[in-house]
């Protein structure tokens, strides 16, 4: 199982945007952007894939260590059209970072990334347990 850290204030910043979203240009240093996760488990391996609409995959980055696999990146803001029937700017950007612990058996020089369509997918392979092996006593 894939468990990933709780940020407390992240979870607020994300609250204070619901309730003032319009308002980020009097407080842009509130704007964050939290890409949505989806972890599932095959018997073969781990796959998480992550929604990052607009972004090249140059701007991406995963890493590993410590038993931890980390996705950041930013998505930086296009700039705000003042036009009649532009009303409201509701896309997130600014800098992210995700963090994932690797289960015990994970294969981890084995991680495959991909990126299309706005998602990226990791491939997270599972090690092949080698069958029981009796041991005698002597």
């Amino acid at each position: 199982m894939i468990v990933q850290r709780f940020d407390p204030f992240q979870e607020f910043r994300r609250q204070v945007l619901d309730v003032f979203g319009d308002k980020t240009e009097a407080a842009p240093n509130l704007s964050s952007f939290t890409p949505a996760a989806s972890v599932r488990e095959t018997e073969a391996a781990y796959l998480i894939a992550l929604d990052l609409p607009g972004m090249d995959k140059e701007a991406i980055a995963v890493d590993l260590k410590d038993g931890a696999l980390s996705i950041g990146g930013e998505r930086t803001f296009e700039n705000e059209v003042k036009e009649e029937d532009y009303y409201r700017l509701e896309s997130r950007y600014g800098r992210f970072e995700r963090r994932f612990s690797l289960p015990d058996n994970a294969d981890a020089d084995a991680i495959e990334a991909a990126y299309k369509n706005g998602v990226l997918t990791l491939t997270l392979p599972k090690v092949q347990s080698k069958s029981a092996k009796q041991i005698s006593v002597n």
